[in-house]
């Protein structure tokens, strides 16, 4: 959520924000209207409810001649105070829903929609040339059926269309994957997760995932639960209603956890294959800092993220997200993305997002400081996936169907140098 205060006493940044995203600007004004309508509602509450305290406390005092019409009077007071509270408790309920529809404000993104990205850079080993060695490369799931780690066929059988099973290597390959980056992770003094993939609204709406994004989501009416696309989430909800204490730096969490989206709309786009499937597995890096500190924070999370794909050896490049192509909750987003050479195209694998103190305010996530509160910042960044496996495969297959082990991802392999294929 958005400060209020802050909207009220200079609009324009929000609405230039609005502009950027491409979204309702409108929304801006309604917002400071419905707000200048709350508080004045609560200040006729407030007065009434003070006129009410002060003719009851006149009773006492009043004459016998006098009580009937006090009393009368007070009575009188008590109806108008029950109207005026319930009056001003509609106009905040619907001052807030109204706060609640506002995306962050970005903060450097660039203006535009989904195909409105800055490319930053290009980084890791040049895109292999398959032709000059001489071979048509495979893609993931050929390399995979080769390798009998990847079975989409009875993964839907057993659960429908973007299910799947990995197994021997396949399983082993992604276990290696994950463990390498929580070591990451620890070594520069992240706390691991093991994260519940089941939260309550109050969560899953303090962090901005049910506006756009809700149709991703998978719901459980029976116990009111949503399922997480992301451990951001639980991680977010994990410090709700809390303060915290960040005078030695940020507070940061590497969850590990099963991720569920229903990718709505995406009929038709990436079916073959694991590259975007209902469920699958993240580690996905969280903190907790001081707003002052949170950019930095941020180009510290872009470097871990690109550091895993230094060691995993893949041809990728840095996106500066466009605004209207950013989340509810996202000031500014870089998302990595790794080269798939039988589309030729580039993938994105990781993404980083500083959320301000947009989730924090959501969910009353604060600090004191020179003994006032103040909401902290908040964010996220991929550091392995599933989807991983997709890049890795392609890129480092060979000719004879096998997949070279990227030299960092051996220790977490038993040493093994190169997946061979069953058959």
């Amino acid at each position: 959520m958005i400060d209020v205060r802050a909207l009220r006493e200079n609009p324009e940044p929000a609405r230039a924000s609005q502009r950027a995203r491409g979204a309702d600007e409108g929304l801006v004004d309604r917002i400071i209207e419905a707000d200048a309508a709350r508080r004045e509602a609560l200040k006729e509450f407030e007065s009434l409810r003070a006129t009410q305290k002060e003719v009851s406390k006149s009773v006492g005092k009043a004459s016998t001649e006098e009580r009937p019409a006090i009393l009368a009077k007070a009575k009188e007071l008590a109806e108008e105070v029950k109207k005026a509270e319930a009056r001003s408790n509609d106009l905040s309920a619907e001052a807030d829903r109204l706060a609640r529809l506002l995306p962050n404000i970005i903060e450097g993104a660039p203006t535009g929609g989904e195909e409105d990205y800055v490319v930053l850079r290009h980084e890791g080993p040049a895109p292999r040339d398959f032709a000059a060695e001489g071979f048509e490369p495979q893609d993931h799931l050929a390399l995979g059926e080769g390798l009998d780690a990847i079975d989409t066929k009875r993964g839907a059988k057993v659960s429908g269309a973007r299910f799947y099973y990995l197994k021997g290597l396949g399983a082993r390959f992604e276990l290696a994957l994950m463990t390498m980056a929580m070591d990451q992770a620890i070594e520069n003094g992240f706390t691991p997760m093991m994260t519940p993939t089941l939260v309550t609204p109050a969560v899953m709406g303090g962090t901005g995932f049910l506006n756009e994004h809700s149709d991703e989501i998978y719901y459980l009416p029976a116990d009111d639960l949503y399922l997480t696309g992301t451990s951001e989430v639980a991680l977010a909800g994990y410090h709700a209603e809390e303060i915290l204490d960040l005078s030695g730096g940020p507070k940061r969490y590497l969850g590990w956890s099963t991720c569920y989206r229903r990718e709505a709309g995406s009929a038709g786009k990436d079916t073959r294959g694991i590259i975007r499937v209902h469920q699958f597995n993240k580690a996905e890096m969280f903190s907790y800092a001081r707003p002052e500190d949170a950019a930095q924070e941020h180009e510290r999370f872009l470097a871990w993220e690109e550091e895993m794909l230094r060691k995993v050896e893949l041809p990728y490049r840095v996106i500066d997200t466009a605004a209207g192509d950013l989340g509810t909750s996202a000031a500014r987003k870089f998302d990595c993305e790794a080269w798939l050479p039988t589309q030729n195209r580039w993938m994105e694998v990781t993404s980083t997002s500083n959320c301000t103190t947009f989730q924090a305010r959501r969910l009353g996530i604060r600090e004191r400081r020179d003994g006032q509160m103040h909401p902290v910042a908040t964010l996220n960044g991929t550091l392995a996936t599933t989807r991983w496996i997709v890049a890795l495969f392609e890129n480092h297959q060979q000719k004879d169907g096998s997949v070279r082990v990227p030299e960092a991802m051996r220790p977490y392999l038993g040493g093994l140098e190169v997946l061979e294929p069953t058959h």
